[in-house]
């Protein structure tokens, strides 16, 4: 797929880390997204100690659902996913994650820029200190200042990026705020997509409402795959 065609509509992709998604679990995993009609399938995290590779050629195999590369680190870049989501962490100032592993990138995505997202990567703070924030060397927006994440998502946006990415991270103790996901909406008009801390139907519904168009889950479907269903269930009657 063309990334001028990424996202289409209301939306629903499943997360898998290469270190968690092995074995039946991740073929019980991939029927169900096929069978929910899942939208996309990302694949990355912020540590891996498996070939992302063998994650994306394994998928690939079992299923006709676009592989989008979600990199955690520059070890994760491969041309093998349809999408590969650019990601620069406005939230944080981390110059390695605003520029500099970009520059390392670049000689290796130059031949691959039709397949190239650009993406603002906000995180969050809903709860608890999350991989992510541990690894990066950030801090996450606090969740009761929705004026920083509006601004940060606007700056992102007049930086010419194409998509904003809001994120309360794995295992985070509740979603991105509904209130903070409207106030964005309200204020950009690029591609929205959330993802962590959501455990049912219910938060799917109120963060689609709220004007998200991508819902990203991967802890929760590892644990209940009957989540992914039920995600793709709200979708389909936003749709």
């Amino acid at each position: 797929m063309k990334s001028s065609e990424f996202p289409s509509g209301k939306s629903v992709a499943l997360l898998l880390d290469p270190d968690k998604a092995t074995g039946k679990s991740l073929d019980s995993l991939l029927e169900v997204a096929c069978e929910a009609k899942a939208d996309y399938i990302f694949t990355g995290g912020s540590l891996t100690f498996r070939s992302i590779d063998v994650l994306i050629d394994y998928v690939k195999q079992r299923c006709s659902i676009p592989v989008v590369l979600f990199p955690g680190n520059l070890l994760q870049l491969t041309g093998k996913a349809d999408i590969i989501l650019l990601l620069s962490l406005i939230s944080g100032r981390n110059p390695d994650l605003l520029i500099g592993n970009h520059v390392i990138a670049a000689p290796f995505l130059s031949g691959l820029r039709e397949k190239l997202v650009p993406t603002g990567y906000i995180l969050i703070n809903c709860g608890n200190k999350t991989s992510v924030e541990y690894i990066s060397q950030t801090e996450a927006i606090p969740s009761d200042k929705p004026d920083i994440v509006v601004a940060t998502a606007l700056a992102g946006e007049m930086l010419g990026l194409r998509m904003i990415y809001l994120e309360a991270g794995s295992g985070a103790l509740m979603h991105v705020p509904s209130e903070i996901i409207k106030e964005v909406r309200e204020n950009i008009s690029l591609p929205l997509a959330v993802g962590g801390g959501i455990r049912n139907s219910e938060n799917a519904r109120d963060i689609f409402r709220a004007g998200a168009d991508m819902l990203v889950i991967g802890n929760g479907c590892e644990k209940n795959p009957q989540l992914l269903r039920d995600v793709c269930l709200v979708r389909d009657s936003l749709r």
